[in-house]
């Protein structure tokens, strides 16, 4: 019985046939990569569930500690507190590829746990991030996730990490100044849609579904966001433990940002120069940082440590990708380049980084969105 079932496995990775040259990879590797993970591609709901309820007890958790616990505790607590965190704010990567069906009342119960408490809706992914998946925009001024940093220099870099750690801020101030405003002028109301309801890393990127923002989707978790900010307001004058939890909270969303950041940093190899792309190497500029290593379970959570599998295959779910690069790997010929994407670890990666930069020197990026 064993052997059986051990031939079958094996039947089921490796590859049907002769392997492929290698310019044949050019068009097939894509098909190779879906019959591998076919049956990968369904969400498992109970992952998702569990995931979110122990990753709601230690915010909440940690936070608490980090305001009342002393010394060590209160440390570890804050540790804890940003780190579940990040790791909560990463789901909204799963919403935007996720079907209502898949998961029914998942996108409602993160609203109510993290998205609306730290002020981050779905709505300022959503229907962006999809746009980054587009063959025609990826690595173009169109697309909103795709900025040239190795052709920019060090200083540059280092302003683009940095300047997350505005993130906070940025999101009080839509929830509870431009949001209700908003509401008064249609003027205000299509500019916010259009350039301050996106979570982007291309600075003139502007929405164009002014319709989306009519949608229940949309207004709800927006309407909930701004009665929560007033709320924190309140909070935080009335009650100075009140005051701590709110400014603690704060924090650990500018340091959640920063982290996210720097794995941003590392997502992609950032040398196109705003020509289309061919998918092939839309998938060799994206990047996967996968096991031996450990801290990318940390730094890069919710599978976002495979970024560059998620682009060949974005409807395989998070609890999925481990599965599928382990098959990828095993079956796939030297010659495909699957591997070539990897790097092990989140400095390694940087550093790579930065020599692209420095190999780009000198040259510019000019073209104008579209």
């Amino acid at each position: 019985m064993a052997d059986r079932q051990d031939r079958r496995s094996r039947n089921k990775l490796e590859p049907k046939g002769p392997a492929l040259p290698m310019e044949a990879f050019d068009t097939s590797l894509v098909t190779e990569a879906h019959r591998l993970t076919v049956d990968l591609v369904r969400p498992r709901p109970w992952v998702y569930w569990l995931d979110l309820a122990l990753t709601a007890a230690a915010v909440y958790g940690g936070l608490a500690a980090t305001v009342l616990a002393p010394g060590p505790l209160g440390v570890a607590g804050a540790v804890l507190f940003v780190l579940a965190l990040y790791r909560g704010v990463s789901f909204i990567h799963e919403l935007t590829h996720l079907r209502p069906s898949d998961v029914p009342g998942f996108r409602t119960a993160w609203h109510a746990v993290i998205g609306v408490p730290f002020l981050l809706p779905s709505l300022l992914y959503e229907g962006v991030h999809n746009l980054h998946h587009s063959k025609q925009r990826y690595g173009t001024p169109a697309d909103p996730e795709y900025a040239p940093l190795a052709h920019r220099s060090a200083l540059h870099i280092a302003a683009f990490v940095l300047v997350a750690l505005l993130a906070p801020l940025g999101a009080f101030l839509r929830a509870a100044v431009l949001t209700p405003l908003s509401w008064l002028s249609p003027r205000l109301r299509r500019g916010l849609v259009a350039a301050a309801s996106s979570m982007t890393i291309n600075p003139a990127f502007r929405r164009d579904d002014h319709d989306r923002a009519k949608a229940k989707s949309w207004i709800v978790p927006e309407t909930a966001c701004w009665l929560w900010s007033w709320g924190l307001v309140a909070l935080a004058l009335i009650s100075p433990l009140g005051a701590a939890f709110v400014i603690a909270g704060f924090a650990g969303l500018a340091l959640t940002a920063l982290v996210n950041q720097l794995r941003t940093l590392v997502a992609h190899a950032w040398t196109n120069a705003g020509e289309p792309m061919t998918f092939l190497a839309q998938f060799q500029d994206s990047i996967n940082v996968p096991p031996p290593a450990l801290l990318p379970a940390l730094w890069a959570p919710v599978g976002l440590r495979y970024h560059a599998l998620h682009h060949l295959l974005p409807r395989v779910p998070y609890h999925s990708l481990g599965e599928a690069h382990r098959r990828l790997m095993a079956a796939l010929p030297a010659e495909a380049g699957y591997g070539a994407v990897s790097h092990a670890g989140l400095w390694s990666a940087v550093a790579a980084l930065l020599r692209r930069v420095r190999a780009l020197a000198g040259t510019r990026y000019s073209a104008t969105p579209t």
